[in-house]
């Protein structure tokens, strides 16, 4: 962001819409295992190590029991029936098998660990990677649309979220599922009558499972929009840091802040209210089954119905089946969550708009002539009305076009078609007699270079920020570049030289520097096609003659196309186009515009004090 004023409006399309969150969240479960399906092996791998592990932990419980056989009926126990006779042979043969399960145990929770976390980590780098390339195939009206600090939020907080319901809450659902299953087993082995009285609260709890999260879909739906205007508001005010401080907006912007992070708190409140509400709940119906099997189990054992041993078992593995399930709410609660994640960066993956409606397959080459012709395009910006109307032009190979007028004329507008961000309501645009809907995205940016008046430097050195023009140039072409752009004689000076790092956007450079930085990085791509889009209208006249003295050197080889207010800069250009609301009303070069004392001649008379 530029220091211009702080933009905040919040917009949302299709894809960051909270209403489709109203999906069910088994339906988006499917969906990411859709996604996933290269890595079904692994994820069936980790699923068996889940389901080992919790048999070889429910195991213990057993031969506690079995143990207590041994030690109340010795010679007439259950493991003395597998043909160890006496007491002491019992108690040895369970110690080592005690020893297998704890073993079993340890070993199938370390595989079950490592691959599920591996996995969780593989899915949420693939799942970022695939949501910021769909994100990058948009059109640019995309992201005229949608807040930066939202697409950020779901690339970032949402994959993290996601992941960490992979990392554990996975293994968590599957291990409560096995230990229902396995335990239950057992149950109906040793006392169905016991098994039935145990089971009763499972019903309601998994009732209450589901109609908690049915409460709390839409409501952690809520929060994941919250993070997401939070996260724009931070970044936005981030970045307009110099014009809150210029107009002593400070306590005003925090106060803002401090409304939206209530916003969010406030979210999290309901969601936590709902969620919170499940344990109590689920902790009553788990007494009432360890009730059913405690009392109940003992009279049966007081009576001779029932074994001690496998009483003891009964009463340890109800503990063993009812507690954990009050770990089922946080299971929920991270698995709604995720879901709710997971809509959200599916949908952005999903949501493939691009420009690319026809099928392209025509390649450019750099080395091309570059001549452009507009043919009867017509295009309208549907909020605001303004675009062009009927415009025609050609522009030929090596020339230079200049395009003038007010602003709201239709200037960059003409850019933003030519490269594709937008794509024209009708007619149709040519490049070397290609109509540049046939040729490739690729090819046809590649053949041309933009300067913009908004000039865009990464976080990294000017060397890299040059070469971006061309990935793998020498550093001697990089200093060409830079020569040629009149930028060498600034970097030359600095300590580092290219290796100075530049800051966020630039922040360490002036805006002259800046603009001849960027001007070196179109040179270095060495397009047929140059435009410049007020590309000196923010430096000072200095850095302004400099610039100019780069575009005589470099506008010969090339076509360019030049976008200008100040009428001083496109004095020498083989034709100036004049445009008013979309039209062109006059052109020609810079004499012949004059002796027409029209809309470029009373411009000049203004700019020259005339």
């Amino acid at each position: 962001m530029t220091d211009s004023a702080p933009v905040h409006e919040e917009k949302s399309g299709p894809a960051l819409n909270p209403g489709v969150t109203q999906t069910h969240s088994l339906a988006a479960l499917l969906s990411l295992l859709r996604y996933a399906k290269k890595h079904r092996p692994r994820i069936l791998l980790a699923a068996l190590c889940s389901v080992i592990n919790k048999v070889f932990d429910v195991m213990p419980e057993i031969l506690i029991g079995i143990a207590i056989d041994v030690v109340v009926n010795q010679q007439s126990s259950f493991v003395a029936s597998l043909g160890f006779a006496t007491a002491v042979s019992q108690i040895m043969a369970l110690a080592v098998l005690t020893f297998v399960v704890w073993a079993g145990e340890s070993l199938f929770e370390y595989f079950h660990l490592v691959l599920w976390r591996n996995l969780a980590q593989r899915l949420q780098a693939e799942l970022r990677q695939d949501a910021y390339d769909s994100t990058q195939r948009q059109e640019l009206a995309y992201f005229e649309h949608r807040s930066s600090g939202e697409l950020v939020s779901i690339l970032n907080d949402d994959v993290n979220q996601l992941e960490r319901f992979l990392d554990g809450g996975v293994n968590d659902l599957i291990q409560t599922f096995v230990t229902v299953l396995l335990v239950g087993g057992v149950f109906f082995y040793l006392s169905p009558t016991i098994a039935l009285l145990a089971f009763t609260p499972i019903p309601v709890i998994v009732w209450g499972a589901f109609y908690f999260l049915r409460r709390a879909a839409p409501l952690y739906a809520d929060v994941r929009t919250q993070v997401g205007r939070l996260a724009n508001r931070l970044s936005n005010n981030i970045g307009g840091m110099t014009t809150i401080k210029s107009y002593t907006a400070e306590q005003r912007e925090s106060a803002a802040l401090k409304a939206l992070s209530e916003q969010y708190v406030s979210a999290n409140r309901k969601a936590i209210a709902v969620s919170s509400a499940f344990i109590p709940v689920i902790r009553m119906a788990i007494l009432a089954g360890f009730l059913f099997t405690f009392v109940y189990g003992a009279f049966l054992t007081l009576e001779g119905e029932l074994n001690v041993g496998a009483y003891g078992v009964l009463v340890f593995l109800t503990q063993r089946l009812l507690w954990p399930l009050t770990d089922l709410a946080k299971t929920i609660d991270l698995y709604e969550r995720a879901m709710a994640s997971t809509r959200r960066i599916l949908g952005l993956i999903n949501d493939d708009t691009s420009a690319q409606t026809i099928t392209e397959k025509n390649v450019l080459s750099t080395t091309d002539a570059g001549a452009l012709e507009f043919r009867h395009i017509n295009f309208t910006y549907r909020q605001s009305g303004a675009g062009l109307i009927d415009f025609d032009l050609s522009v030929p190979a090596g020339s230079t076009t200049a395009l003038v007028g007010t602003t709201g004329s239709g200037k960059s507008t003409l850019v933003k078609l030519l490269l594709r961000f937008y794509e024209p309501d009708s007619g149709c645009i040519l490049f070397n007699n290609i109509a540049i809907n046939s040729i490739t995205l690729n090819s046809l940016r590649q053949s041309i270079g933009l300067v913009s008046q908004d000039t865009f430097l990464f976080d990294g050195s000017i060397g890299e920020n040059i070469a971006y023009g061309r990935i793998g140039a020498s550093e001697q072409e990089i200093i060409q570049a830079a020569i040629a752009a009149e930028a060498w004689s600034f970097i030359e000076k600095l300590p580092q030289q290219l290796n100075t790092e530049v800051g966020e956007r630039g922040v360490r450079l002036s805006g002259g520097q800046r603009q001849r930085i960027s001007l070196a990085r179109a040179i270095l791509k060495d397009p047929p096609v140059l435009i410049l889009d007020e590309a000196t209208s923010a430096v000072d006249n200095e850095t302004e003659a400099a610039i100019q003295r780069s575009l005589e050197r470099i506008s010969r080889s090339r076509t360019v196309l030049v976008i200008a207010h100040r009428l001083s800069t496109v004095v020498n250009a083989d034709n100036i186009v004049v445009l008013e609301e979309g039209r062109i009303v006059e052109q020609g070069t810079h004499t012949e515009l004059l002796e027409l004392s029209g809309h470029y001649a009373r411009q000049w008379n203004v700019q020259t004090g005339q």
